[in-house]
């Protein structure tokens, strides 16, 4: 008989190689993501007792981090016809107003996916913009495909599944 110790795990583990980013219904598939994260503002507290014993506290501060992530891809062949282009380039020639919020800002998740294409994991994320478009290095004796590394600021991360 099988020792059960030996598969302790129970389920396979998410394997984050199948994902793509949701923005607003648009599917734009990826590379790499980095910066999922969600992180709260801590505050330290040293304080001298009476008999000179040192205390020291962290505790809650204003909340949530607002969040930078960035997301990779294959450079797209025609960057006019592009939404991420058209996106960025919208807000830098423009810039961001009160008045425009809903229309400059967008919300959406990166969707991970398993290899039978079910949805295992998603992170929504709420009111982010572009700020950085960095394209990779490129080199005459390389074949690889050249690619974008955007930057998103947004407002609130969420790990919902």
């Amino acid at each position: 008989m099988p020792d059960s110790s030996v598969n302790a795990i129970k389920n396979d583990a998410l394997i984050g190689r199948n994902f793509y980013l949701d923005l607003g219904g648009e599917k734009i598939y990826l590379t790499g993501v980095s910066g999922l994260d969600m992180e709260m503002d801590v505050v330290e507290v040293n304080q001298n007792l009476p008999n000179g014993k040192q205390v020291h506290l962290k505790i809650l501060g204003g909340g949530l981090k607002a969040p930078t992530f960035t997301v990779t891809r294959i450079a797209p062949i025609d960057a006019e016809k592009d939404p991420i282009w058209q996106w960025f380039k919208e807000i830098r020639t423009k810039g961001m107003s009160a008045a425009n919020r809903e229309k400059e800002r967008k919300s959406g998740s990166v969707v991970i996916y398993d290899t039978e294409l079910n949805e295992v994991a998603r992170f929504n994320f709420v009111n982010s913009w572009p700020s950085k478009i960095a394209t990779s290095d490129l080199s005459s004796d390389s074949n690889e495909a050249i690619k974008e590394t955007i930057t998103l600021n947004c407002e609130f991360i969420d790990k919902v599944k």
